[in-house]
C-alpha cells in the first residue's frame, strides 16, 4: 500500500519534514517513491513547494494520506480535487 506521509529531516530540536509518497512497509525516513513538498513547523511559512497535482495523482492511484498530512493540508487550505 502506498501512503503519503512525512519523512523527518533537519537537526536536533529543529525538524524539517518532507511530504513523500512511500510504500507503507518501508522505514519512515527510508526509501520513497516521490517527494511531494516540505513542511517546516518552525518556519515563517509552514509549507513549501507542495505539488498538489502529484498528490492528487497518487490518491487517484490508491494512495492513502496519513492523518498528519491530511491535517496539515486542511489547515493550510489545500484541497485535493
Amino acid at each position: 500500500m502506498i501512503k503519503i506521509r512525512l519523512a523527518r529531516g533537519g537537526r536536533v530540536h529543529k525538524p524539517v519534514y518532507t511530504i513523500v509518497a512511500a510504500d507503507s512497509r518501508k522505514a519512515r525516513d527510508g526509501r520513497f517513491l516521490e517527494k511531494l513538498g516540505q513542511y517546516n513547523p518552525n518556519g515563517k511559512t509552514e509549507l513549501n513547494a507542495v505539488k498538489t497535482e502529484r498528490i492528487q495523482y497518487w490518491v487517484g492511484k490508491g494512495a492513502v494520506l496519513s492523518d498528519t498530512v491530511r491535517t496539515i493540508l486542511k489547515k493550510n487550505d489545500i484541497t485535493l480535487g
